[in-house]
């Protein structure tokens, strides 16, 4: 009832207004007489309002036309329209007493001689329903059908026809005396009159007022990824997109830089309206456009969790016509992309001899590669099969994929089953249901991701992996696990499922207001069965006995999760054109509720036998349970004003009240306004006569926007049960503080402006973007460490006492053209400056972070730094000889390193006291890269196709901290490293003679990031439409493609790309990587980068 009364609220608000999608609405003029040479705009106003009426009409059918002579307002209306638009060839048609449709005027039979007939399609061979065909020079028109067909009668067989049609490209075809025609249109190469979705709604590209970018679905299926993002990397200024080689992985997206230091700082999906943080199981074959909303002022309406950008993919819908049956596929293998080379046999037994002289050698006549080992090439191939089509009443789209991925890791695999149903039901003229769902289900065989690398790259290469059917005892020489065994002895498995659906029905009461409420429901769960084989150090196993790799016991551990969540949106919007103004008002109310749970029970001893891998199984004396739980509820009321005038001058304001469960009473309520404005110069008199521009459009905007991303209770205090204490002489069971919490806790809130400048050029050959952005994010969460009196396990408080700025500049160009019917090109590319500053730790403590063995924290967060900067001991070079060391001396002529020996890295005394201490760490860069880009190409030659995608990143670090981390002495060493570090007999000037755990940390482990990469290359062929139709089919291509084909990068370990500090098996909880602002950039064991090949198929009926 509720809904009702303000659906019916809403409607007796605007009662005055009438439809004008794509139409001009007339008000009431102010003067009576029209003069020749009026506008013809001016002219219908003034009889508007004399006869109390309203016109409606196609801008661009009278915007040019003027009043031929002078019209007698005291003549009746028909004959004043007669003699004001005959001499225009224009008509009127009287809809009602008050409503009068201009449209252009027929011409009479008597002069109509020739039928032409013929189908409109596109490049895929579908029919476009729709197209307006009209003869050049007249007003014979007519539009294609449902099918694509049309029939129209010409003056004679040697006229020209235009053919338009929005989001296509115009044309005009001479006759030359045929009488039947089959046209292919394709997309428009104008990226303005794109249309975009902005949240709530779409908009063209040409009106916005704010940053937002844009890549079709055709570009995402190109590349053989698995997640859509992936496929987005280097496209678009001002987005960061790093990808992980492991299957299933989600790669981390950064939207103008780092948004957070403790919240998270990934942004917001939106999947047909359903809000999510995962979109693995996302079909990227189902994907129409994805538009990210890079500012504050596009990104506003979605308030609370749009902090760190929006991400919204629209799927497929169906088309008006006949049945479309579409499949593709492609299949091919992954491989490596770059490996670290570890020292051989004779190279490691010379490293020893220095290291570790006293250590015996083991006497295997071998020399492993335990990369070898572990990797494979992993077949990968996807299947998409495709039905699509309907009438004007019903429209549908339905796709069935299977996705598998053996990844490089040997027994790793994911494998995907995806299905989408996309519903359309017209009800009547101003009713629609529409019913959007999707299901996903995966299996995922995990393995150890830290123990395996960790292992692998530590390993002797002395000891074999494997003979006469026992595995080499790799622990028992130096400490470290064999790779190999660890991979066999563990069998980890996941089932993911999830389903998505959103429904909603569309009541437009008026054509020019359409109210909207959509139910969004989004619901998943894990289930994962962890399976470790009981195993013993004795010479069952092992060639030899001995080392601490052992399981003395069998375990199982059952993980079960259960995520639910639901989204209400409730939406009024009204659009109507009136004369030159346009006006598109938006207003919403939102509720969203999400609720999880989480359980995990282990037991040990249970049977081998895979019949037998329950819980009930195993030993009751063994058992652990650990269960967590979740849930938080949000609402939100929402609004915005998209106003034009004359097409040349744009405004948009939002502004959007969110109330989150995840804050203290006081403080859940947040306020995000934003504002837009744009100015089309192009439309100004003033430039009309310039030939330089096409188009031309200025835009700066301001919005606020904020950050709930954090845990539910963290405002909450607890405590732990089950602490005995005494009372009374008598021992009593009573409850522990188990944490300090901020009773004040409120959101993180980000402040951008953003100003921008659009152009197209060279008859639109040449498109152009230019942003500068400013965004400040306050309040920021930062854990400060509190005195371990007051009670706290980790001696930290987390409040809001942080404050950082990104700021920078995108740049961004594209060129296409197109020679003739058979060869059209493009190439262009984008370029992102970003700098990110601390500007504020109130609470004045300095954020230390990234652990690394027995180094301590190498990264420091402090003022006027970017987060996460590198700040350890200023390596100067190697002591080559004892007089070096000698040399080394301070002012007072003692030694600046005393105990330091020939071979040694020199440290430099950054603050003068004469001796090397914490206090002389030196800020030494950051991960973030102070400038990241892409570049792209394309041509198109009779149906041959050529892309080539690059993109790479300049300005960042890399802490190399697999080098740094040393377990033992007797770890393996990279074989750079073995070649060129200091001995006596080849004094080294660069590495040290030793690697240890105690080394400090320093900028000997701090490499530079950069990195140019081929990330795509495909070639395709399409066959020619001839052979096509004797086929019987719209469309067949084929195609060649590879990913990551090479990479230029001065970095020494796997990747530049650095996704995760340390990969964990059993993220796929929050199915993020776990990766933190404060020490990212630091490389341990990452999966490595992958290369694929791949072959592709594509077929339309």
């Amino acid at each position: 009832m509720k809904l009702n009364r303000l659906l019916c609220g809403c409607m007796l608000l605007l009662p005055f207004c009438i439809q004008a999608q794509d139409v001009g609405y007339v008000p009431p003029p102010s003067s009576e007489t029209e003069e020749p040479g009026m506008p013809l705009r001016s002219a219908l106003n003034k009889l508007g309002k004399l006869h109390k009426i309203s016109f409606a009409y196609s801008s661009k059918l009278i915007d040019s036309k003027k009043v031929p002579a002078v019209s007698s307002t005291k003549k009746p209306l028909p004959e004043v329209l007669d003699d004001m638009l005959t001499p225009l060839q224009l008509q009127y048609k009287k809809i009602d007493e008050g409503l009068y449709v201009i449209q252009p005027a027929l011409i009479s039979e008597q002069n109509i001689a020739v039928p032409i007939k013929g189908t409109v399609k596109d490049k895929d061979g579908q029919p476009i329903p729709g197209v307006t065909i009209q003869v050049k020079g007249t007003s014979v028109g007519t539009v294609s059908t449902p099918e694509g067909t049309f029939t129209l009668n010409a003056p004679d067989a040697n006229v020209t026809l235009l053919f338009s049609y929005i989001g296509y490209d115009p044309q005009e075809i001479a006759l030359e005396g045929r009488t039947e025609l089959n046209v292919v249109m394709a997309t428009s190469s104008s990226q303005l009159e794109q249309v975009v979705v902005v949240g709530y709604g779409t908009r063209r590209k040409r009106d916005l007022t704010g940053a937002i970018g844009s890549v079709q679905g055709e570009e995402l299926t190109k590349q053989p990824v698995n997640t859509a993002t992936q496929g987005v990397q280097g496209k678009l200024a001002g987005v960061q997109i790093i990808s992980s080689g492991a299957p299933g992985s989600q790669p981390l997206v950064r939207v103008r830089g780092t948004g957070s230091m403790l919240a998270g700082a990934e942004p917001l999906y939106v999947v047909d309206g359903v809000l999510t943080n995962d979109i693995r199981n996302i079909n990227t074959a189902d994907i129409v456009s994805m538009d990210i909303l890079k500012d504050a002022s596009s990104a506003a309406i979605y308030g609370v969790r749009a902090a760190n950008g929006v991400v919204i993919i629209t799927t497929k819908r169906g088309k008006i016509g006949k049945m479309e049956v579409s499949y593709n596929m492609n299949a091919g293998f992954r491989e490596v992309a770059h490996l670290v080379k570890m020292a051989n046999s004779t190279q490691y037994t010379d490293y020893l001899k220095d290291a570790a002289p006293n250590v015996t050698l083991p006497g295997y006549n071998v020399s492993t590669n335990w990369y070898d080992a572990i990797l494979r090439k992993g077949f990968q191939q996807v299947h998409n099969i495709s039905l699509s089509g309907g009438s004007e009443k019903f429209l549908y789209y339905f796709n069935a994929g299977y996705l598998t991925d053996e990844g490089i890791v040997n027994v790793n695999k994911y494998d995907r089953l995806t299905i989408r149903s996309n519903n359309e039901y017209n009800i009547s003229d101003k009713l629609k249901f529409v019913a959007q769902f999707s299901y996903m289900r995966s299996n995922t065989r995990y393995v150890d991701l830290q123990g395996i690398y960790t292992n692998t790259y530590r390993a002797s290469p002395l000891i074999p992996v494997m003979q006469h059917g026992k595995y080499g005892n790799t622990a028992a020489f130096g400490n470290v696990g064999n790779p190999v065994l660890t991979i066999d002895k563990n069998n980890d498995k996941l089932q993911e499922g999830r389903v998505q659906g959103t429904t909603y029905l569309e009541y437009s009461p008026w054509k020019f207001l359409k109210l909207r409420s959509s139910m969004s429901v989004n619901q998943s769960n894990f289930n994962r069965k962890k399976y470790n084989y009981k195993f013993l150090n004795d010479e069952t196993t092992f060639l030899i006995a001995g080392g601490n790799q052992q399981r003395p016991e069998s375990q199982l551990t059952m993980v079960k999760e259960q995520n639910q969540e639901w989204l209400w949106d409730n939406t009024a919007t009204f659009q109507q054109r009136f004369g030159d103004h346009d006006l598109t008002v938006l207003a919403g109310y939102t509720a969203q509720k999400y609720q999880g749970e989480y359980i995990e029970g282990s037991r040990r001893n249970v049977p081998i036998s895979t019949d037998l891998w329950y819980l009930i199984a195993g030993d009751p004396n063994t058992s652990t349970v650990t269960a967590d739980g979740d849930k938080y509820a949000r609402t939100s009321i929402l609004g915005r004003v998209n106003y034009s005038y004359k097409d040349k001058y744009l405004a948009t304001i939002s502004f959007r009240n969110d109330a989150s469960s995840r804050f203290p009473s006081e403080n859940r309520n947040g306020y995000f306004p934003a504002v837009g404005l744009g100015w089309v110069l192009s439309q100004e008199s003033f430039l009309k006569d310039q030939q330089i521009f096409d188009f031309l459009k200025l835009r700066g905007s301001w919005g606020r926007i904020g950050n709930d991303n954090i845990e539910s209770n963290l405002y909450i205090l607890t405590g732990s049960t089950g602490q005995q204490y005494f009372f009374d002489g008598k021992a009593t069971l009573g409850t522990s503080l188990a944490d300090i919490k901020n009773r004040n806790l409120k959101w993180e809130t980000t402040e951008e402006y953003d100003f921008g400048l659009e152009f197209t050029t060279l008859k639109q050959r040449l498109t152009g973007e230019i942003n500068y952005y400013n965004k400040k994010t306050i309040d920021a969460l930062v854990g400060v460490k509190i005195p371990g009196l007051l009670g706290d396990p980790d001696n930290e408080y987390i409040t809001n006492a942080g404050s950082f700025v990104n700021k920078g500049w995108e740049f961004t160009l594209q060129w296409k053209d197109k020679i003739n019917e058979d060869f059209d090109y493009t190439f262009g590319g984008n370029l992102t400056l970003n700098d990110n500053e601390v500007t504020g730790l109130n609470q004045g403590q300095p954020l230390l972070k990234g652990g690394v063995g027995g180094q301590g924290p190498v990264t420091k967060t402090d003022n006027g730094h970017p987060i996460g900067s590198f700040f350890v001991y200023d390596a100067l070079g190697v002591f080559v000889d004892q007089a070096a060391v000698d040399a080394y001396l301070n002012k007072d002529g003692q030694k600046i390193q005393p105990d330091a020996k020939p071979g040694d890295l020199r440290y430099r005394d950054a603050n003068n006291d004469g001796r090397i201490t914490v206090d002389d760490k030196i800020y030494a860069g950051s991960y973030q890269p102070k400038l990241y880009y892409g570049l792209n190409a394309g041509v198109n030659y009779k149906g041959i196709d050529l892309s080539m995608d690059f993109y790479g990143n300049a300005g960042n670090k890399i802490y190399n901290g697999k080098k740094a981390f040393r377990y033992e002495i007797t770890d393996n060493v990279e074989s750079d490293y073995a070649d060129k570090r200091w001995t006596a007999t080849r004094p080294s000037a660069t590495d040290p003679r030793v690697l240890s755990n105690s080394m400090p940390a320093s900028t000997y482990f701090i490499e530079s990031g950069n990195f140019f990469r081929l990330n795509n290359v495909t070639l395709g062929y399409t066959l020619p439409k001839q052979l096509l139709e004797r086929m019987k089919m719209n469309r067949l291509r084929i195609c060649l493609t590879s990913q990551n084909l090479f990479t230029v990068k001065r970095f020494s370990g796997f990747s530049p790309e650095m996704i995760s500090t340390n990969p964990k098996a059993d993220g796929f909880i929050s199915a993020q990587n776990n990766s933190s602002p404060l020490e990212s950039g630091i490389e341990l064991m990452p999966y490595p980068t992958t290369r694929t090949f791949a072959a592709g198929l594509n077929v339309t009926f």
